[in-house]
């Protein structure tokens, strides 16, 4: 309760009692609506607090310092809160909008601090000093939130993540100089370094920190790019993921012992069976059914990806399924050797388009210029962002007749 050092008049029990109120509500600050009732509620105590009288100056001095102390703390919470969402946002716009946010926030928690300073000095006791100084440890804690907000994007090293991804945050570090983190002692630490000491973005690595930025931003910063210039873009990349030198002579041997001298136009047919988001792994009878629009449009079928049943690999099909568990596809070059192998295979090997399921294992070809479809249950929100922009990719909702649709990019790849 409150320091009653004076007789209580009017304002300052009105004040007094608001400040009981918002205080009783502490305990259940977790549940829905509370929290935005005791906001209010010492928005009030402020608002009544400052209609000062005279006689009641003491007590509202009292009143306002709890209030401003409690706000302090309140808005401590409220930015860590709105922080964490917002490093979460879907788009980058959506992110920044948050964190402005966190930053006015912040400047709450910093005012309350000083107002709550400014009664404690007024009042001069131990007791109104120790709740200034609460305060100001909250409006220290949310500036610190701004100022800690971590603005890397993490390189996946590990085997249970997405290999793909780590093609796309590359490519948003080179249009638009993202920084980029990768976790100590990941299995695959020094593989992703090579990967990116080789494209050039050596400067973009930052220390690891908890709490990165979404990757769900990434596909937009790339859409931006290729939209403001598609073929600049394909060439910045192609330069930094390829480099100078020509694939390794054990790669060639390799993709003539696994894929031989068959002069046949061949398609890519992806294959994803992971345990993450299993709703968007290959469907066996509809990766059937493509192997079968794929020949009889005179191309050959190369199965790519994770494991597939054999009798589904027709004769004239090639399995290249769980290759890049092989030696040649695990070593420190790891990454570019996968794209030397889907470039031998488009330019030495007849390789034309790739068809498959939202597995971001095709990304990295599909931004070089391999002709892509993929293939959604519905409009996918980030990789829908490429359409239009990144030339020759293209989503094929499973919608009546999709598969016409299928059967005409076939067609048009082999012109």
């Amino acid at each position: 309760m409150l320091d009653n050092e004076t007789d209580s008049g009017g304002l300052a029990q009105e004040a007094a009692d608001l400040l009981a109120e918002a205080t009783a509500l502490e305990g259940r600050l977790h549940l829905p609506g509370v929290r935005d009732d005791y906001r209010a509620r010492l928005e009030h105590v402020v608002l009544v607090g400052n209609m000062e009288e005279s006689r009641e100056v003491a007590l509202l001095q009292w009143v306002l310092l709890r209030a401003q102390a409690a706000r302090a703390e309140d808005a401590r919470y409220g930015a860590g809160q709105l922080s964490r969402g917002s490093q979460r946002a879907p788009t980058l716009e959506d992110c920044e909008d948050g964190w402005q946010r966190v930053e006015q926030i912040a400047c709450n928690a910093e005012d309350a601090a000083l107002e709550a300073a400014r009664f404690a000095q007024l009042l001069n006791t131990a007791k109104a000093r120790a709740i200034a100084r609460r305060a100001e440890v909250a409006g220290k804690a949310a500036r610190k939130i701004v100022i800690e907000r971590n603005r890397a994007y993490t390189f996946h090293a590990d085997p249970g993540f997405s290999f793909g991804e780590g093609w796309y945050l590359a490519a948003a570090a080179l249009f638009a100089g993202v920084p980029i983190q990768i976790r100590p002692g990941a299995a695959r630490e020094l593989q992703a370094k090579r990967f990116l000491f080789d494209a050039g973005l050596e400067g973009s690595l930052r220390p690891y920190r908890s709490r990165p930025a979404s990757p769900k931003h990434l596909t937009h910063i790339i859409a931006g790019a290729f939209h403001a210039d598609a073929p600049g873009a394909q060439c910045t990349l192609r330069t930094a993921f390829l480099g100078d030198e020509s694939p390794s002579a054990s790669l060639r041997s390799w993709i003539d012992g696994n894929v031989g001298g068959n002069p046949e136009q061949k398609v890519l047919l992806w294959v994803r069976t992971g345990d993450h988001d299993a709703l968007r792994n290959t469907c066996f009878d509809e990766l059937r059914q493509l192997s079968e629009l794929v020949l009889n449009a005179g191309l050959t079928p190369i199965f790519f990806g994770d494991a597939v049943p054999l009798e589904l690999v027709p004769t004239s099909g090639v399995d290249l399924t769980l290759c890049w568990k092989e030696p040649l596809f695990q070593g420190p070059d790891m990454r570019r050797a996968q794209l030397q192998l889907f470039e031998e295979l488009r330019y030495r090997h007849g390789l034309v388009g790739q068809i498959g399921v939202t597995t971001a294992g095709m990304d990295g070809p599909a931004l070089m210029g391999l002709p892509t479809l993929y293939l959604t249950q519905e409009r996918n929100v980030r990789l829908g962002k490429w359409v239009g922009a990144v030339p020759g990719y293209q989503e094929v909702v499973r919608e009546r007749g999709y598969f016409e649709i299928i059967r005409t990019a076939l067609h048009q790849w082999q012109q």
